[in-house]
């Protein structure tokens, strides 16, 4: 913890963390209707368009492990900023894309740039919130992500309806540079916060010494985090396709499944922090996945708007129950002394799996079928909720009740 009062501390996280994540999140929601369907007009196939989906993740993947040494040399602040200018340039570059090669190249950087941001944001609120409050204050960040994926993708699909598929890349970028306004004003210099100039030097282990001494650790709660991330990002993929392929909805309505569904999702993130700060972290996490198996499990047998948005809802009740709950784990598992080397892994496990989600949705619809990819999808959240259920211990630390006097 930082020495600025409890007030002060609440202020910084408002306008540096919060206020840009619910800008970047507004403009991540705006392109899940329209990005699928964008590729789909440059006559890709669905496995090119999962290949557009993942590219993110896969810059991210490219970009989880050099973070750390980028973080330390250009601190939390430095590193928040390239990070969403880069994305923000690469975004609007798709634009005027012409070619899938174009599209993915652009994604894989736009990834590269989030991955970078979003490990400096999670090292610089690990160390700003304390233990015991840190799932609320994680769980209203992704309740954040929640409420610009509701409003964003309905923007995106009507954007998109009215003006054309590669107009709303340009709102997105925009967006993106608003937020990257926001941090410069506001995200402390290293020097103006001895906590965070803590945890910018921090890392002194490397990360081959964290990936030995944490190994028994990141090995279940790595794979757990694998299969959540995967039905988290197959989803997205799949909702859009599914609607549009199969049951022949425009990009206008699937914008409004989409945001309906992150609708039901954003009305969990509250409870979901005090779940996690006064039960524990699994009382939120286990339910969750098994929730979003159940409904990803129902789209292969919806064949209406009616049947598509009950499953998408479905999916979204469950997802909002682990608001949080992967950052959360994380920061929990993070040692104090090695926070960004740590979180650069965290963060590669779950960019494996989010960008083998929407890859492997691709592959499997090429191959077979959507709804196959759909119970595939399923069968990653049962495997999620099973493994943190059985292999990954609690990591909630309550407080011991003080021995009475003998």
């Amino acid at each position: 913890m930082s020495d600025h009062s409890p007030k002060q501390t609440i202020t910084r996280l408002v306008l540096s963390f919060y206020l840009p994540s619910l800008l970047l999140s507004f403009s991540g929601g705006m392109l899940v209707p329209v990005l699928p369907l964008f590729a789909k007009s440059l006559d890709a196939s669905y496995g090119l368009v999962g290949l557009a989906s993942a590219g993110v993740g896969i810059g991210m993947l490219l970009g989880d492990l050099p973070s750390a040494a980028l973080i330390r040399r250009l601190g939390h602040r430095g590193a928040m900023l390239v990070g969403v200018g880069c994305t923000a340039l690469a975004t609007l570059a798709i634009s005027w894309a012409q070619s899938m090669p174009e599209v993915v190249l652009y994604r894989v950087i736009s990834g590269f740039g989030q991955a970078l941001y979003g490990i400096a944001r999670h090292t610089y609120i690990a160390q700003a919130v304390r233990a015991s409050g840190r799932g609320r204050a994680i769980s209203l960040f992704g309740g954040l992500l929640r409420i610009g994926r509701f409003v964003g993708p309905l923007a995106g699909g009507t954007i998109a309806k009215a003006m054309g598929l590669r107009i709303p890349f340009l709102f997105v970028g925009a967006a993106y540079g608003s937020a990257f306004l926001a941090m410069a004003l506001f995200v402390p210099r290293a020097r103006d916060d001895p906590g965070i100039e803590q945890a910018t030097h921090a890392g002194v282990s490397g990360l081959a010494h964290v990936l030995r001494s944490r190994l028994h650790i990141l090995a279940p709660a790595g794979v757990g985090q694998l299969f959540a991330q995967m039905i988290r990002s197959g989803r997205s993929t799949i909702i859009p396709l599914y609607a549009a392929d199969v049951i022949g909805l425009d990009v206008q309505l699937i914008g409004l499944v989409v945001s309906i569904s992150s609708a039901v999702d954003m009305l969990f993130f509250y409870p979901a922090g005090l779940i996690m700060d006064r039960l524990g972290r699994k009382w939120a996490v286990v339910p969750s996945f098994a929730i979003q198996a159940l409904g990803m499990s129902l789209v292969p047998l919806t064949g209406s708007f009616a049947g598509i948005l009950f499953a998408a809802s479905l999916i979204g009740f469950g997802n909002g129950f682990s608001s949080g709950s992967m950052m959360t784990l994380g920061a929990d598992l993070a040692p104090e002394t090695a926070r960004g080397e740590f979180l650069s892994i965290w963060r590669l496990i779950g960019d494996v799996g989010s960008s083998g989600g929407p890859l492997a949705v691709g592959a499997i619809a090429d191959a077979v079928a959507l709804p196959t990819a759909a119970l595939l999808m399923a069968c990653a959240g049962l495997l999620a909720s099973a493994t943190f259920g059985f292999f990954v211990p609690e990591t909630l630390q309550k407080p011991r009740a003080e021995a009475s006097p003998s």
